[in-house]
């Protein structure tokens, strides 16, 4: 791949297709939890630890952005959702929890796997539109999070919950077409190097500071990305809404979140990405709440106004982490990635825990109230930088 600093349209297309891809299949948890908490006959903490089993590999993320520097990063763009579409495809046909658990482990693997490196490309392609390179990837992610739960949905309503496996092939075909398109594009060589580890303690001290500040606003935004991501079709169902009707309230914060997160980062290239972000962090608990004493009238625009901004924060905090100057990018790219799924997995435990103890409904609000304690953090954030 030559050094330019033009922005390389197809590739960033193409590596952003891989991204949806792989999510659409990853979005299919939540829309049907209601049915395997019915299925398994489990509490809102063993459904909230299932996002705990796809976030458990996470941990290894750090040492994968270490290695991936001296792989060929593109294979595992390829092979990811693939793992992921079989894995996912087969949740329905779980006969008990154990083994939802394992192929929810599986699928977090293979998350981890394709999510570390791919920002790096992203930003090699990109030149010196870096947010908008972000955008575009993170706007894959978002459109597939906004037709996975119609997909899965559609597929139970056509075979049944343990018919799910016939969503297998169509995502094999997709892997093999980027297999296809991708196995001949050089974007790895530039990210080789004779020793992975060198520089990484020194790397990490120096933006330590900056990683747990964003980890922070990361975790108090996180509570209400769990509540939505995770129980917005169970919190419906309680509600007295249908399964469908969860789906498609899903679908609608996820197309928002993408018209945001297209947006925000791609404005955070010319307003800059602190502004960009304090004004996200300031706006989304708003929303929330506006979400949370809507009638049913109003719940898709106040879902998609929440889901404009609250989504929105993460292209900028991933364009930020690229932003430095680093022979490590891989490397702080999965400490981005690391506090990212770390923050779901601990908000999506709570959030399930204190569901069950005193309701799914006043976890919602709990949840929006924490969210505004990501303010001060931002503006202590904005000093720092």
């Amino acid at each position: 791949m030559k050094k330019s600093g033009k922005f390389q349209l197809g590739n960033v297309v193409l590596l952003s297709l891989a991204h949806f891809v792989h999510d659409v299949y990853a979005a299919f948890l939540a829309p049907i939890l209601p049915l395997l908490i019915e299925k398994l006959k489990i509490n809102y903490t063993l459904a909230s630890l299932l996002t705990v089993f796809q976030q458990i590999p996470s941990l290894i993320n750090p040492l994968i952005g270490i290695l991936a520097n001296n792989i060929k990063i593109r294979y595992l763009v390829i092979l990811a959702p693939a793992i992921t579409t079989i894995s996912m495809s087969f949740i329905g046909l779980a006969p008990n929890y154990a083994v939802l658990a394992i192929l929810l482990f599986v699928m977090g693997l293979s998350s981890a796997l394709f999510h570390v490196p791919t920002p790096v490309l992203i930003k090699k392609t990109s030149g010196d539109r870096v947010g908008k390179g972000i955008s575009f990837f993170m706007l894959g992610g978002e459109a597939a999070r906004t037709i996975g739960p119609l997909v899965i949905i559609g597929a139970i309503s056509a075979w049944g919950l343990e018919g799910t496996y016939r969503l297998i092939p169509f995502g094999l075909v997709a892997s093999l077409i980027l297999y296809v398109r991708l196995k001949d594009l050089k974007l790895s060589e530039e990210l080789k190097q004779e020793n992975p580890f060198k520089g990484i303690k020194s790397t990490f001290k120096e933006h330590s500071a900056f990683f747990i500040l964003i980890g922070f606003i990361m975790i108090f935004q996180g509570f209400m990305r769990s509540c939505i991501s995770t129980f917005l079709p169970t919190y419906l169902s309680e509600k007295g809404l249908s399964l469908w009707f969860g789906g498609i309230s899903l679908s609608v914060y996820e197309l928002a979140g993408a018209i945001g997160i297209y947006l925000s980062g791609t404005f955070s290239d010319k307003t800059g990405r602190i502004k960009m972000l304090t004004s996200i962090v300031c706006i989304a608990p708003v929303f929330m709440v506006l979400f949370l004493f809507s009638n049913q009238v109003f719940i898709f625009p106040a879902l998609a106004l929440l889901g404009l901004f609250l989504l929105s924060s993460t292209p900028v905090i991933l364009a930020m982490v690229m932003d430095i100057d680093s022979k490590h990018s891989v490397f702080l790219s999965s400490i981005f990635m690391f506090l990212s799924f770390v923050s779901t997995s601990v908000t999506s435990l709570l959030v399930g825990v204190m569901s069950d103890f005193i309701g799914l409904i006043d976890t919602y609000k709990i949840a929006a109230a924490i969210a505004f304690l990501a303010i001060p953090v931002v503006l202590i954030l904005k000093r720092k930088l």
